[in-house]
């Protein structure tokens, strides 16, 4: 766009001395890395299952095959890779789906725009990020109501003040105020200025992903978006087997200029997809085989991520449920898929289905976020925030569970054995009938030895009771509004953010306000 080409122009003659002044004044928030696991994944398949399931997605890919909906760009590249195309319906000869994955890499690197917060998605990394979404908002002030841009804004500066989230993420929530064309625009310059966190794009029109594609390549320059990934995108599948025009026109976009893509197949077993484990897995991998080929028919090499959204129903009121055995089980399995292909791998979350962050909530969130650490995912969407089956995102439990993620943290570290870890100093030292609090080997591993929460109570009763008796969400709750009070927003050199604004404006002019 003109005019912010003129304001890029304008950065290059004279930002950088007000850059170096800024950068001098700001103020950082500690992040943990992303996490490195140096513990084993569990694996529930068996190798015999293993090989049913993956001779069963080749025949769904072959017999059934997948729907390419209103795309005949798509159906002529299937056409020239040797798929056979009738009408809309595309049926991928056994065995080519898994070779074309073959090009998308294992692993890479997502840059952000403060290098130390860069992340590595794949291999033996676990990224998280925030929940991705949700139409409305509940709090313990204002109840449930409809989310706002101010609302999105505050998710973004949360998701910057956590220590244990690694990414700011993407539609944290839906702001209802801002028109529907024009909002990806305010959402991507809040995750840009706001943060100085890896984000995501938007893909919920092709013209979009272009915006999200420019956008950033006004943050971090031409040459280094064409060189890197900057972002990732959900492209869900529509199970089963169906990719429309919308999503694959933004993964079109985002493969071509190198960026990263999540290839999510949404899954509700029993609905959009079978009842069985076993069925549903191999529906998963047909979807996702068939999206992770088609974004390599676009640019061989363009990064990639085996995704598994995964619920089931409760039969009786048809409801999507969450944290349940079925669930975890399907996230363990698809894990082991994804490793066969050599694929990143994207699933679980602090999925629940209570409309309040109570004890349902912190079950069924326990059992996904746990299932998805020792399952191997690599990147975590919806790691905090999520109520209601993702219809809510709540900021009193996206302090709760961002708190939660530490614990991830300290799993994911193993059982060191060195021998400082052996601490046979501390046990002659202490010998029979002694106690551990004052040996030099406590003196010097106190400050680390255990994780801390930020936001868990463990004072006797008496204190808690002074206190006031308040409830987890309302420590969460003071919690949140001191982040808020002590949020500071990182430097963006004046140059870089007067083009992103001139460029949103631009855009904003050349269309008028649409609500649906």
């Amino acid at each position: 766009m003109a005019a912010a080409e003129q304001a890029v122009g304008r950065r290059a003659r004279g930002g950088g001395g007000a850059a170096r002044r800024a950068a001098r004044s700001a103020v950082s928030f500690e992040t943990a890395r992303f996490i490195e696991r140096n513990i084993p994944n569990f694996e529930i398949l068996t190798d015999e299952a293993i090989e049913i399931i993956e001779a069963n997605a080749e025949t769904v890919l072959e017999e059934i095959g997948v729907a390419f909906v209103e795309n005949p760009a798509a159906l002529q590249r299937w056409r020239e890779a040797g798929a056979d195309v009738r009408g809309e319906r595309v049926h991928i000869p056994r065995g080519l789906a898994r070779k074309l994955c073959e090009t998308a890499p294992s692993k890479f690197t997502q840059i952000a725009r403060n290098p130390a917060r860069n992340v590595e998605i794949g291999g033996n990394s676990l990224v998280l990020a925030p929940v991705y979404g949700p139409p409305f908002v509940r709090d313990r002030m204002g109840g449930r109501r409809y989310a706002t841009m101010a609302d999105f804004e505050m998710f973004v500066k949360l998701g910057y003040m956590s220590k244990w989230l690694h990414h700011s993420g993407g539609t944290v929530c839906e702001p209802t105020d801002i028109p529907v064309n024009k909002r990806h625009l305010d959402m991507l310059y809040a995750h840009m200025s706001l943060s100085d966190k890896p984000y995501m794009g938007s893909v919920t029109e092709p013209v979009r992903a272009l915006d999200s594609i420019e956008m950033s390549k006004i943050l971090f320059g031409a040459d280094v978006v064409d060189q890197n990934c900057v972002m990732t995108s959900l492209i869900n599948i529509n199970s089963p087997l169906t990719f429309d025009s919308v999503m694959m026109g933004a993964l079109e976009h985002y493969a071509a200029a190198g960026q990263a893509c999540i290839i999510s197949p949404f899954i509700v077993g029993g609905a959009m997809a079978p009842v069985s484990v076993a069925g549903t897995l191999t529906q998963v991998l047909a979807e996702v085989m068939a999206g992770v080929a088609y974004s390599q028919l676009v640019r061989p090499g363009a990064p990639a991520i085996f995704g598994a959204f995964v619920t089931s129903i409760d039969m009786n009121s048809g409801a999507p449920t969450f944290g349940t055995p079925e669930a975890s089980q399907i996230t363990y399995g698809a894990g082991q898929l994804a490793r066969r292909l050599n694929l990143p791998y994207r699933s679980a979350g602090s999925f629940n289905g209570s409309k309040l962050p109570d004890a349902q909530a912190a079950y069924e969130t326990a059992n996904s976020l746990n299932a998805g650490l020792l399952s191997g995912v690599n990147f975590m969407l919806h790691a905090c925030g999520w109520l209601e089956g993702g219809l809510v995102a709540s900021p009193e439990k996206f302090v709760m569970d961002a708190d939660q993620l530490g614990v991830l943290h300290k799993l994911a570290e193993g059982v060191p054995v060195d021998e400082n870890a052996q601490a046979m100093d501390a046990l002659r030292e202490v010998g029979p009938g002694g106690h551990f609090l004052g040996c030099a080997h406590t003196q010097a591993n106190y400050s680390t030895a255990f994780w801390r929460t930020g936001v868990l109570d463990y004072k006797p009763y008496e204190t808690w009771s002074e206190e006031g008796g308040r409830a987890t969400d309302a420590l969460a709750a003071v919690k949140l509004d001191r982040m808020l009070a002590d949020y500071q927003q990182p430097m963006l050199d004046p140059a870089i953010d007067e083009a992103l604004k001139a460029y949103m404006t631009e855009k904003k002019a050349a269309m008028p306000d649409a609500f649906i």
